[in-house]
């Protein structure tokens, strides 16, 4: 290993960060420099810059300073093994970021060129763990652990499959609702089975426990279609309307009174 080690001034101008921010770890014992110079100046050697790698990797997490050093202290790993997690984590985050950026690029693309969006395209690579908090106060925390660990478990293929199957249900809702077919019709009731079919397969939601109150369920998400926008766009019309929404909540409820 080499024997080299670093001033506190270059380790913070190559970490990006502060030497007073190095101060403050050696201060609460975070990170220790490896020598004090006759100046007085902290030196660093190797081992203590994977210290601080980890230490950053970790904040990036959202761990506070005071969990970091229990987390670091705790560990009885190899600091490649525990590094091997995070470059796991890290890959993981690349792939959604390349395709978050693919996503964006093509609703770009296709906005300046005057082409029809594809739903099921826009939105790959976005957290969809963005609504937790919402989903955890509506239906519990069991109902988005439960959620969350089936998507996370899907493959890609089964991802992609997934969006494809609520992208064909949301453009037959609203080629439906523009057709001017009646909630109460037959082709309406068939798309509220599959909606409800839908539902049922996404577990956590109060369609796939048994005994849950589906009807609850599905009418409430029907007026949530109407009265939140950023559901309702899933089911909006050419003229920008809320009636594809209120079609889908009219027909949700008639199916959810005959059969839940």
């Amino acid at each position: 290993m080499s024997t080299h080690d670093w001033s506190i001034q270059e380790i913070a101008r190559l970490a990006g960060t502060t030497s007073r921010t190095l101060r403050h770890y050696d201060d609460i014992g975070l990170l220790v420099p490896t020598r004090i110079a006759h100046n007085g100046y902290r030196h660093y050697d190797q081992a203590a810059l994977v210290r601080l790698q980890r230490i950053l990797l970790l904040r990036e997490l959202g761990l506070g300073l005071p969990r970091i050093g229990e987390v670091l202290s705790r560990e009885g790993v190899r600091e490649a093994s525990a590094l091997e997690t995070h470059l796991a984590y890290l890959r993981e985050e690349q792939n959604r970021l390349t395709r978050q950026i693919a996503s964006v690029e093509t609703t770009i693309n296709a906005l300046k060129a005057g082409e029809s969006l594809m739903a099921e395209n826009m939105f790959d690579g976005f957290d969809h763990t963005q609504y937790k908090d919402e989903v955890e106060e509506r239906w519990g925390k069991k109902a988005y652990a439960d959620s969350d660990r089936w998507w996370r478990g899907l493959t890609a293929s089964e991802k992609s499959e997934w969006q494809q199957r609520v992208s064909d249900l949301s453009n037959d809702w609203v080629a439906a609702a523009e057709s001017g077919a009646a909630p109460e019709s037959g082709e309406a009731q068939a798309l509220a089975k599959r909606h409800v079919d839908w539902l049922t397969g996404v577990p956590g939601t109060p369609a796939s426990v048994p005994g849950g109150d589906t009807k609850a369920y599905v009418t409430g998400l029907g007026e949530m279609y109407v009265a939140d926008p950023r559901f309702g766009a899933n089911y909006a019309t050419a003229d920008g309307s809320t009636r594809g929404a209120e079609f889908v909540r009219d027909a949700l409820r008639i199916y959810a009174e005959a059969n839940l």
